[in-house]
């Protein structure tokens, strides 16, 4: 009995001490963290690799609902609302849940994140979203399975599949216009020259009255005691886009100035080639 008891205790001593080994999982876990205009992406799945199998229509058969990667199900987060593929999503996380076909995927945004693959019930009342995507064939083999964004700018980016030779992309969009301007509207009020700078300085970048953002630089300017270099580069394009050239070269020469002064030579560069560019070196 003695001799027994001393080869439980010895088997689950034997557990425990492989139990605290860490060894490199099949799939590694992966994490993507991209802002697209004021929206927080994130991203959290399992990677799982070729090996030399045939994946798409064989491990990944056509037709079947995948996890879309390995182990728990991939996780997309969002703290904004966005319009994927045409589809509105409220800000939260969501499961993506894909069923692939030989040209095109559907590919599902679950409320349900906490599953292990994919539901052992799938309940079409936690779809939130279903989108439809054309496949592409692309020349690299991709040995890992990736999920990325791309193509990003101010107002969507892409969302991006790839294995093996195939990959498929969602456009999406972002409400940063929508969020900015209930920003300017609220403060507009009683804004200081930080918000009439952030404000002028966004109707530049996205094409807007660019009458309003003359304005609000000159207010900006106005209650700033010493405006540093960077910002009279801002206004000088301002004045510049606004059609008043000459005042853009007065407030560039001012901007170049300072630039020197502070020894920044990229802005030096700057000021010189839009002085030079509007006719005054």
């Amino acid at each position: 009995m003695k001799k027994l008891s001393l080869l439980f205790v010895t088997i689950v001593l034997s557990l425990s001490a492989y139990s605290q080994i860490k060894t490199p999982q099949p799939s590694p876990a992966a994490k993507v963290m991209q802002v697209v205009g004021l929206t927080d992406v994130n991203l959290e799945y399992s990677r799982p690799a070729m090996r030399g199998r045939t994946i798409f229509g064989d491990l990944v058969p056509f037709g079947k609902l995948w996890r879309t990667g390995a182990n728990k199900n991939t996780i997309i987060t969002f703290n904004n609302e966005v319009t994927m593929g045409g589809k509105t999503l409220k800000a939260g996380s969501y499961a993506i849940f894909t069923t692939p076909n030989a040209n095109s995927w559907d590919i599902n945004f679950y409320t349900d994140t906490e599953n292990w693959g994919t539901p052992k019930e799938w309940n079409a009342s936690k779809v939130a979203a279903t989108v439809t995507a054309k496949t592409s064939k692309i020349s690299e083999s991709v040995e890992s399975f990736t999920i990325s964004v791309e193509h990003i700018n101010n107002n969507g980016a892409h969302l991006v599949f790839k294995w093996e030779n195939t990959k498929v992309a969602i456009p999406f969009e972002v409400t940063t216009d929508a969020v900015v301007l209930k920003q300017i509207d609220k403060v507009m009020s009683g804004p200081d020259a930080k918000d009439y700078y952030a404000a002028a300085v966004y109707y530049l970048s996205a094409e807007k009255d660019i009458n309003k953002a003359k304005e609000w630089i000159d207010k900006s300017m106005s209650m700033t005691e010493k405006p540093k270099f960077w910002q009279l580069r801002k206004q000088s394009l301002i004045y510049a886009k606004a059609g008043d050239t000459k005042k853009a070269i007065e407030i560039a020469k001012k901007s170049l100035a300072a630039s020197e002064t502070a020894g920044n030579a990229d802005y030096v560069k700057m000021n010189k080639d839009s002085l030079k560019e509007w006719g005054a070196l």
